[in-house]
């Protein structure tokens, strides 16, 4: 049967109506359905029963605005994560952050004083999305690593989505020039962490950068904006992504034809991570100051595909400079996974003393 075309009439014909009797009376044509693999990335665990929304929390408290994210699976330790608190004891006290997703406010607790990030998400949202997003925040308050923003939940007021976060202090690293090699290595470390933990958890982030790379005042980094950002970006079409997000896509993800049409999400973030760290290290885009922030994705798509690798420059480390290599070999099956990065003479170094977070250059 040509595609698009008529189906067969007898295929159709109804139970009961003149003609060749059905051999299967309980077969069915089964009628097109929205392809939802485009939405989803892999996820350890099945869909939770009860992720569906409510009105009210599973303690019944809960008044106004539905928390989604209020019935979860268990942690590896055998015990569900706590409830969000309610949203209406959440005050706005000020924005930390906007993007073409949304916009991230601090809020502070009123009962305890404690400081969270909200997330707003931008938009209406299909119930495919929203089931896929409610998902995904189930499964994302199970994750539990110091090197990953932990989620503490989700709301939903007057159809507007959002979601509650650990709040770091420090911001994001984007425009940091850190061109101390250790401290760089305790970066480094860190965020490579986070990421061998959720890729043990078969979560890829897709979407490592700067701007989602957070820091505390002790130091301490954190992987932000995992999950949720793959569904929202739902298209792989770089006309319809953020320039921001394309300058650390991997080669093969933006020209599938370099790898033979396959795509390691799991390689994918490995070169988004190195393009990341010899950023710190350069203080700038490796692969053209201004083609990283300006709107013109097609040479910016030209460079990542078809340019040579970037590299560290000559006055750093041999260890570094090796490190970057491996990071971003064009060939993804070159690139080591997390773990045996995690094991390079870089990265495995002691770790500094926690100390302030250094300030933007």
């Amino acid at each position: 049967m040509r595609p698009g075309g008529p189906p067969n009439s007898r295929a159709l014909q109804q139970p009961g109506t003149p003609g060749r009797s059905r051999r299967r009376p309980d077969l069915t044509l089964p009628l097109p359905q929205r392809d939802l693999t485009s939405l989803a990335m892999p996820l350890p665990l099945p869909l939770p029963p009860s992720s569906a929304p409510s009105s009210t929390s599973s303690s019944g408290a809960m008044s106004g605005p539905a928390s989604l994210g209020a019935s979860t699976p268990p942690t590896s330790a055998g015990s569900a994560p706590p409830n969000p608190p309610p949203l209406c004891e959440l005050d706005r006290v000020r924005r930390i952050g906007s993007g073409a997703g949304g916009t991230v406010w601090m809020v502070r607790h009123r009962p305890t004083g404690r400081a969270y990030a909200l997330k707003v998400l931008y938009g209406n949202h299909d119930d495919a999305v929203r089931r896929q997003i409610t998902r995904e925040i189930a499964i994302l308050r199970t994750a539990e690593h110091p090197a990953v923003v932990r989620c503490h939940g989700m709301y939903e007021q007057a159809g507007e989505l959002q979601i509650l976060l650990e709040y770091m202090d420090g911001g994001s690293l984007e425009g940091y020039c850190i061109a101390d090699e250790g401290f760089l290595a305790h970066v480094a470390r860190q965020v490579l962490s986070g990421i061998a933990y959720l890729h043990r958890r078969h979560i890829v982030h897709r979407d490592i950068k700067p701007s989602n790379l957070l820091i505390d005042s002790g130091r301490r980094v954190k992987i932000a904006d995992f999950g949720v950002g793959r569904i929202l970006n739902q298209t792989m079409d770089p006309c319809n992504s953020s320039v921001g997000t394309i300058a650390y896509m991997s080669p093969e993800r933006i020209n599938t034809d370099l790898n033979d049409g396959a795509y390691d999400g799991y390689a994918g973030d490995i070169w988004s991570f190195g393009l990341s760290i010899l950023e710190f290290y350069l203080g700038r885009f490796p692969l053209g100051e201004n083609l990283g922030k300006q709107g013109d994705w097609a040479a910016l798509m030209c460079a990542i595909c078809y340019s040579d690798s970037p590299q560290a420059p000559r006055t750093a480390s041999p260890d570094f400079k090796n490190f970057i290599s491996l990071c971003l070999q064009k060939n993804p099956a070159n690139r080591p996974s997390a773990m045996r990065l995690l094991q390079h003479p870089f990265v495995a170094q002691p770790q500094p003393q926690p100390l302030a977070a250094p300030p933007p250059s």
